[in-house]
């Protein structure tokens, strides 16, 4: 598994002293079970990125930045997972939210730096014409504004060759992107859509999906 945006929110929330109360309904229970702390220690050391080399596959929650290489990528998830790892990870949560910096530079340093990673990795869709991310369009590609375009057709993108699998844009309404070499496999379960998952070691990457139970 990889962490998304949705992990993230609840790490930073568990962090508060109101967090039962502040929570949502969904989220109520495992903040009040008794291996709670276990739970989201275990969550807090979950990687950002995947990469699998004898598959030749690589998965992330949201997208990668067109300026990245996947070697570049799996480097800057490091950095996130360090700072969450690490001893000071309360205050690095409570500063990690917010949409600026929305456009990447090798000179972004400390905080705005990880919120730009956690922001690439968690919960980009689209991208604007200079190269920002758009953090507030997130329905289908069919009613997207037209100055924006799928983090994937951004184009160069540097990891156009390789083959990478993810979720989160569960209003994208296809899966499958060969001439982009994407699959995204969020296919609104939770709203009512499949379950969709994706066999890999197969020749050509193969469906599954189970419809959603009423």
């Amino acid at each position: 598994m990889v962490l998304g945006n949705h992990d993230l929110s609840l790490l930073a929330l568990a962090q508060r002293p109101d967090a039962r109360r502040a929570a949502n309904d969904s989220l109520k229970d495992l903040l009040s079970a008794p291996d709670c702390g276990e739970l989201l220690e275990w969550l807090r050391h979950r990687p950002l990125i995947h990469r699998d080399e004898s598959l030749g596959w690589t998965m992330v929650h949201a997208g990668i930045p067109a300026e990245w290489t996947i070697e570049e990528t799996v480097e800057r998830a490091k950095e996130l997972e360090t700072a969450l790892r690490g001893p000071d990870y309360r205050e690095f949560l409570a500063q990690l939210f917010g949409d600026t910096p929305a456009r990447w530079s090798n000179s972004l340093t400390g905080m705005k730096r990880l919120r730009y990673i956690a922001n690439a990795l968690t919960r980009q869709r689209f991208v604007k014409p200079n190269g920002a991310l758009d953090m507030d369009y997130k329905k289908t590609l069919a009613g997207a504004p037209t100055q924006l375009t799928p983090w994937f057709a951004v184009r160069p993108r540097a990891t156009a060759e390789e083959r990478i699998v993810f979720g989160h844009w569960s209003a994208l309404e296809q899966v499958c992107w060969p001439e982009h070499n994407v699959w995204g496999i969020d296919t609104g379960a939770a709203w009512g859509g499949p379950l969709t998952a994706l066999r890999l070691d197969t020749p050509t990457p193969t469906l599954i999906q189970v419809d959603a139970d009423d």
